[in-house]
């Protein structure tokens, strides 16, 4: 569920009821799109985060709120320090039934006289914003992020502009009084599935809540509005009404939906959501609590990949012109594969060069070569004196014999260098918070691939996070590496000669480490460990992966070999298919 009009609703009654007559005490900008407000009520902190993110919005209560702070502080964090910090909220509320939230805020402007500024959040998808107005002007005083009319002619957001609401939609609220007659004819009104009709004709609600309206009223919810009886359209009409009836009267429910089987959030609200029967309820103290557990690690992954985005794009660049180079050198050793022809042809010349005069175009001659003395027809350079021929037949012999050395060594180089980038990106994907992003950079800088200022010594570093822990159904520990520099450390620093050491057969991959202690590990241990070791890879949503298995002690590192690149013999091969259900089995709570 995005946050709707539903849960913004909800939020603004819970952060009214815990924060009105609040004082605002610390205003912090971790991110240029985020703001964090430390503030203090009947002798209780809280910390209130405010979110413009292009792909996660959202405003609650924070608890676990582990952000640094720039040290210099942004512009609109001055201004928000300048004009707010030290004031005391008097009302936080919904505006209408938009995704809007309005925090009005009681402070002594420069003349020590009191004044009222408002804070929207506005909780828009990319057009999400956080805009500071001086209510008695209407008059905008910054945002968090500016919007010019190169951006938008309908509405600019800059300061010193009045403010406006963003452009009303031709939707019902459903916070009004609506009849049967009116949600009926709205929900006919509209061509498509029924729960998009919902979504599209009502303020506020997400599909989400659209579908559970729909299974609540026992309706298919991709049932044409046009197919839809007089019945259905009724028990759909009393499924939104009772709905709203609890919204109206406060009656919330928070709660995240968990699929245990993988162990991942799937959804959350503020109601009961009884289309997710399946899956498990699990009820919240309040809706801040929901909406923070649910986001917690999708923020995280959002930001790592905004700040992985230009490494990311710069590699994959690096990536595809290796490729291209490997298909064009693949054309080269075809090509050399053909040296022999050339020596052969240079040989017929010079065997019947009585037969050859200068300015002829071509000669036929019989092949000596082929058991079955096959006429085959040699073609000349007019200008060139038979002699002068031969030479150039033997000179491009030569040359493709000595290419066919150089362009094997270069295939093989390009091949490594392929596998490594391709490994890299991987490990960018597996990048569970900033710090191993951070060893990925360094890692990069010092092999070349990113230039950067700062000097990054020769010598190996061990990585600043640890290898993904799981345990197997016997017991065995199994640890995987998340990027190059964690598969080395984990293959060549932690594990012992007599533990088993997992790859991908050919396929870029994590290293996988069972620790065996001395013991022999059985075949139900090596199974779960190489669907890790699938799952972990580029082939993660594959079947009957092939992976590749033996004693750490067969695993080597080539001098001079990149990083995460090793090599190994005497392996077995497993085949595995990785499930999300195997690996939540497995990670170590």
């Amino acid at each position: 569920m995005a946050l709707d009009g539903l849960v913004i609703h909800s939020i603004a009654d819970e952060l009214n009821s815990l924060l009105n007559g609040a004082k605002i005490d610390k205003i912090y900008q971790p991110e240029e799109d985020e703001i964090l407000l430390q503030i203090r009520n009947n002798k209780v902190n809280y910390r209130l985060v405010l979110s413009a993110s292009a792909s996660n919005p959202r405003v609650y209560l924070a608890e676990d709120y582990k952000k640094n702070n720039p040290k210099k502080a942004p512009v609109f964090c001055m201004l928000l320090r300048k004009y707010v910090q030290g004031g005391v909220i008097t009302n936080i509320e919904q505006v209408g039934f938009e995704r809007i939230l309005k925090i009005s805020v009681e402070s002594f402007d420069e003349l020590k006289e009191k004044t009222i500024k408002d804070i929207y959040v506005e909780i828009m998808g990319r057009h999400s914003n956080i805009i500071l107005v001086q209510r008695n002007e209407n008059r905008i005083v910054d945002a968090a992020k500016r919007i010019p009319v190169s951006v938008s002619r309908v509405r600019q957001i800059l300061p010193g502009q009045d403010y406006n609401l963003p452009p009303a939609q031709d939707k019902l609220n459903p916070l009004d009084s609506i009849s049967l007659a009116d949600f009926s004819s709205r929900i006919k009104s509209f061509e498509g599935p029924c729960f998009k009709s919902i979504y599209s004709e009502f303020l506020g609600i997400s599909p989400s809540i659209a579908r559970e309206i729909c299974f609540r009223a026992g309706v298919e919810k991709s049932e044409p509005t046009s197919s839809l009886s007089d019945t259905d359209l009724k028990n759909l009409f009393n499924s939104f009404e009772n709905l709203f009836k609890d919204i109206i009267g406060k009656n919330y429910s928070p709660c995240i939906i968990l699929n245990e089987k993988i162990d991942k959030i799937v959804d959350f609200g503020c109601i009961n959501m009884d289309m997710y029967h399946e899956f498990t309820t699990i009820h919240k103290e309040s809706i801040s609590s929901a909406i923070e557990d649910y986001y917690k690690t999708k923020d995280i992954k959002d930001r790592i990949n905004q700040r992985a985005s230009v490494m990311k794009k710069n590699i994959s660049i690096k990536l595809e012109r290796l490729i291209h180079k490997l298909e064009k050198l693949e054309k080269e050793l075809e090509e050399s594969e053909n040296a022999e022809i050339f020596k052969i042809k240079g040989e017929l010349i010079t065997s019947y060069i009585y037969m050859i005069e200068k300015g002829m175009e071509s000669v036929d001659v019989q092949n000596f070569y082929d058991p079955d003395y096959k006429t085959v027809t040699i073609a000349l350079k007019k200008n060139l004196t038979p002699s002068e021929n031969a030479q150039k037949y033997f000179k491009k012999y030569n040359k493709l014999k000595n290419a066919k050395i150089e362009i094997t060594n270069q295939m093989a180089m390009t091949k490594e260098e392929i596998e490594y980038l391709e490994n890299t990106i991987l490990g960018i994907e597996n990048c569970e918070n900033l710090k191993e992003l951070k060893d990925i950079r360094e890692e990069l800088v010092k092999t070349g691939y990113v230039k950067s200022q700062k000097k990054i010594g020769k010598k190996e570093i061990q990585p600043s996070t640890a290898p993904m822990e799981f345990k197997s159904s016997e017991g065995y520990q199994i640890l995987v590496g998340k990027n190059n520099r964690q598969n080395d450390y984990l293959t060549l620093r932690l594990a012992d000669n007599d533990d088993v050491w997992m790859h991908t057969k050919d396929i870029p991959g994590s290293h996988v480490i069972v620790k065996c202690a001395g013991h022999e590990p059985s075949d139900q241990t090596l199974f779960e460990a190489a669907v890790l070791a699938a799952y972990y890879s580029k082939a993660r949503m594959s079947a009957k992966v092939p992976v590749d298995y033996t004693k750490r002690k067969n695993v080597k590192k080539p001098s001079g070999a990149k990083p995460g690149m090793v090599i190994y013999e005497t392996n077995n091969t497993a085949y595995v298919t990785p499930t999300e259900e195997i690996v939540a089995q497995l990670k170590i709570k």
